[in-house]
């Protein structure tokens, strides 16, 4: 007799993730890459109840209303699987894959959201995001986010072959990487971080905010702030494979296949 999803053992961790950046041309060996990222949420699935993905999982995305872009099929398929164990997944809206629409939202059965969000987890509350809008602040940055953000612009380059688009946007982000895309940048001195000001003042308004999660910067990073409240920075999944679980013994830090808290 087979056992149902819903009577697996009690699922009582939130996972969060950033930053994979699968289908980027500066990772040697795609498929490795993927594999692992799978291996990851699959060491996950036994008790894993909400799975918040923070922005930038894929490199590029953009969906067409009849065509789906190859690749990620391991991928989609293990998030599938874990949607159909009854694991909620939560994915926010990156500035790489910024055209994430409802294909992805009906087929896999997850939540989208595009900006932060504030959540309950647990009897604490989480300030969510990906963290480029709070990041990018120049006014060329403003720009470019509200053109990839307008419909009309949306529909005009839906209209263009994807034979053109899809090599445009991979090279693209990787000229926007610099000379090593894969090295990520040295933790910062946290008191001039940009996020680490943000939520001093962002909690100076909301001080009932227990714990900020942010993605984008690709440095791992967790830091206190005022009254309790703390700052983590998730990392990246191509070179660090850093991610963050909390639960009854609290919100931890931790890279994948490293037995030990890492931070």
């Amino acid at each position: 007799m087979t056992t149902p999803y819903n009577t697996a053992p009690m699922r009582n961790k939130t996972y969060f993730v950033s930053d994979i950046h699968l289908g980027a041309v500066y990772i040697a060996n795609p498929r490795e890459h993927e594999a692992k990222v799978v291996r990851m949420l699959q060491s996950f699935e036994k008790d894993c109840k909400t799975l918040y993905l923070l922005g930038d999982i894929l490199d590029y995305w953009f969906e067409y209303r009849t065509v789906v872009p190859r690749g990620y099929i391991r991928f989609f398929g293990q998030l599938a699987h874990m949607s159909d164990m009854g694991i909620n997944i939560v994915w926010f809206i990156g500035n790489h894959d910024i055209w994430l629409f409802d294909y992805l939202r009906d087929q896999i059965g997850m939540e989208v959201i595009d900006g932060n969000v504030v959540r309950d987890i647990d009897g604490k509350k989480f300030f969510l995001g990906h963290g480029d809008a709070l990041y990018g602040d120049s006014r060329s940055f403003r720009i470019l986010r509200s053109f990839f953000r307008n419909r009309l612009c949306q529909k005009l380059y839906a209209g263009i072959h994807p034979r053109w688009t899809i090599p445009f946007a991979h090279r693209w982000s990787s000229h926007s990487r610099g000379d090593n895309p894969m090295s990520h940048p040295a933790v910062p001195d946290p008191e001039k971080e940009r996020f680490i000001i943000f939520a001093r003042e962002y909690h100076t308004e909301h001080p009932d905010i227990d714990f900020f999660v942010l993605g984008h910067r690709h440095i791992a990073l967790d830091y206190p702030i005022d009254a309790g409240a703390r700052v983590v920075i998730l990392g990246d999944c191509f070179s660090q494979f850093s991610y963050a679980v909390y639960d009854a013994d609290g919100l931890r830090l931790l890279q994948f296949e490293n037995s030990e808290s890492w931070y």
